[in-house]
């Protein structure tokens, strides 16, 4: 008798403690993962949809009891894996937290999420625009403020090697935020970083494009509080932060492509199959559909699938998660990846739901192409897209080609200085071509001191043309510092470090000192305009005219009310003058002006002289 309580006591302990074992895992196990995190009260759009991911979660049904909340729809797909519900969010729900109820039969399941306040509460942000100058930073090359975040155990790589272009090198958000006098120093209004969330892929994971977490920060980048504080310190010092987004693809590595929710997610071929990289193809009106169809739906890299942005579950998770990083981090702007290549309608409506979120957002697209035609036809207002486009701008690479054979290649009816004439001559089939982003180079093609042959004074008139032209201008980290090379396959080789940004680094270019002659020669040419435009209406605000080269000498105007000023670019080896009479309408009878580049009042005579290879900035005085 003994034995058999005995027995049964041994029996009764195991299975109160199984039962306690099983409770625990189901707590910590039967839901992984709610996304969004967290919502806000007070959104534009009052719906909402939380994806909730757990071990056969679609069993559950989810309730909820929330003053001003309600459950509309509840969607489950393929995978038992996943449960999407839909809520409405009405105008006198409160901040606070709220408790999904998921039941099946006996089994509960509780799940908090919390409702916050709004960071943007009347949904204005401080957008990015033309008075603004784009610093774009590769984060993981620029500076290293936390080697203890350059390994993380249990990621997929783990090596950091500056030696080799392809492997991670340990640049992270520290390193950007203790470098900010440099970038005030240099003029800079606006960071635009390569993409930050998390890239778990087992290799090349440090350029970011192929993200396997969209709202977290990558760990060795640092976390999702030391990005909300850079960028709190960057509004500190009247600095903007652009966030670099990718909706045509993610990391193979991504948790949902490992636990797929359906297979129309991603675009499925029998084989791997990669797209031609052919934006011409969705507007070129004798195209073949197959070519098309390549285009848009073979993925860009065989770690990158493709997405569906067809799928209305994945198009709200997509647009939610956009909106939701400018909530969280207070944010100033995107600028969206491969823009041509996702869905144009899905892409479309996800951009108008961020504007009507946020009207005043700066949003920019990728369209790397290469004539003005396929350039215009993706923003809002085009003369070429009968469908209505709902992006404000896209990256100039029609501009950008100008410049750099503008001034490469000798003077002609058509070429040199004149080329980059006819290509803004086109600017009326674009609804606003003050919206672009102007660059000379990025982290995809080549250096700006490699294209221009490392001649100073092209280097110089071409950061002349980019500061003072129509469009938003873009500077490519260390090319203020003469970084050279031209880009290989894949654009690893043109993604340089900082020297300085390293612990032991022998120079720091981010100190004067640390500089050669030739680097300050630029930097200061760089710095004195940039610094110059952030108070010139006539660069931020005005509008631009241009007259015909003639003689190897491009004459400009940016003019806003009464501010006037005249840019003048003579690409020529020997001095020229040109007759003030030729400008009179925009000149008037001022006698003087502002030479901004020597920082002297100058005085306009009956011919204008400007030097060989060389460019003046003159601010008209009336």
């Amino acid at each position: 008798m003994r034995i058999y309580f005995r027995l049964i006591l041994l029996l009764s302990m195991a299975l109160l403690g199984g039962c306690a074992a099983g409770v625990q895992a189901q707590k910590s196990t039967a839901i992984a993962r709610v996304e969004p995190p967290h919502w806000y009260v007070g959104m534009e759009n009052p719906q909402l949809q939380v994806l909730l991911y757990g071990p056969n979660i679609a069993a559950f049904e989810p309730s909820l009891q929330y003053a001003g909340v309600e459950i509309t729809e509840i969607t489950r797909v393929d995978n038992p894996n996943y449960l999407f519900v839909q809520l409405h969010i009405g105008a006198a729900a409160q901040p606070g937290q709220m408790t999904f109820v998921l039941t099946q039969g006996k089994r509960k399941i509780k799940q908090n999420y919390e409702l916050q306040p709004r960071r943007f509460p009347n949904n204005v942000v401080n957008g990015f625009g033309p008075q603004d100058l784009l610093y774009l930073i590769m984060p993981d090359r620029f500076a290293n403020g936390n080697p203890k975040n350059d390994s993380i155990k249990g990621m997929n790589e783990m090596r950091v090697n500056r030696k080799d272009e392809r492997a991670r090198h340990g640049g992270d958000l520290a390193g950007i935020r203790s470098k900010l006098d440099y970038v005030q120093e240099l003029g800079v209004t606006a960071l635009w970083l390569n993409p930050v969330q998390e890239n778990n892929q087992p290799s090349e994971s440090y350029h970011g494009y192929a993200m396997t977490d969209l709202y977290k920060i990558d760990p060795r980048l640092g976390t999702n509080a030391e990005y909300v504080a850079l960028v709190a310190e960057m509004k500190q010092r009247n600095l903007k932060m652009v966030m670099d987004l990718v909706h045509n693809h993610i990391g193979n590595e991504h948790w949902l492509i490992r636990d797929l929710p359906a297979k129309d997610w991603v675009h499925n071929w029998p084989s791997f199959t990669r797209t031609t990289y052919r934006a011409i193809t969705q507007l070129d009106p004798y195209a073949a559909e197959g070519d098309s169809k390549l285009m848009r739906e073979g993925w860009f890299d065989t770690h990158m699938p493709d997405l569906n942005q067809k799928n209305p579950l994945l198009a709200q998770y997509l647009i939610q998660n956009n909106i939701w990083w400018v909530e969280y981090a207070g944010l100033n702007g995107f600028r969206l990846d491969t823009y041509a290549y996702p869905d144009s309608d899905f892409m479309n409506r996800c951009v108008a739901a961020i504007r009507e979120q946020y009207p005043d957002i700066g949003i920019v697209g990728e369209v790397w192409v290469h004539t003005v035609a396929e350039s215009a036809y993706w923003v809002e207002g085009n003369k070429l897209n009968p469908a209505p486009q709902a992006l404000p701008g896209v990256t100039d690479f029609p501009l950008y080609a100008a410049i750099k054979d503008g001034l490469n290649e000798n003077f002609d009816w058509d070429h040199g200085l004149r080329r980059i004439y006819y290509t803004l001559a086109q600017d009326l089939v674009y609804g606003d071509a003050s919206k672009n982003v102007i660059f000379l180079d990025n982290h995809d093609i080549s250096r700006a001191w490699a294209i221009f042959k490392q001649n100073m004074d092209h280097m110089k008139m071409a950061h002349t043309l980019l500061l003072t032209l129509r469009g938003v201008p873009q500077l490519y980290y260390g090319s203020e510092l003469l970084f050279g090379n031209y880009a290989n396959m894949g654009g690893t080789n043109v993604r340089q470090n900082m020297p300085g940004g390293w612990a032991g680094d022998t120079a720091n270019v981010f100190s004067r000192e640390g500089r050669s002659q030739e680097q300050n020669e630029l930097f200061d040419h760089i710095s004195t305009i940039a610094n110059w435009r952030k108070g010139s209406a006539a660069i931020g605000q005005g509008g631009f005219k241009h007259y015909v080269p003639e003689d190897e000498v491009y004459v400009y105007f940016r003019l806003f009310k009464n501010e006037k000023v005249m840019v003048l670019v003579n690409n020529s080896n020997k001095p020229k003058q040109v007759k003030k009479v030729r400008f009179a309408t925009e000149i008037g009878d001022a006698t003087t002006a502002f030479d901004v580049l020597n920082g002297e009042l100058t005085t306009l005579d009956d011919t204008i002289e400007i030097g060989p290879k060389t460019a003046r900035i003159l601010e008209i005085k009336q």
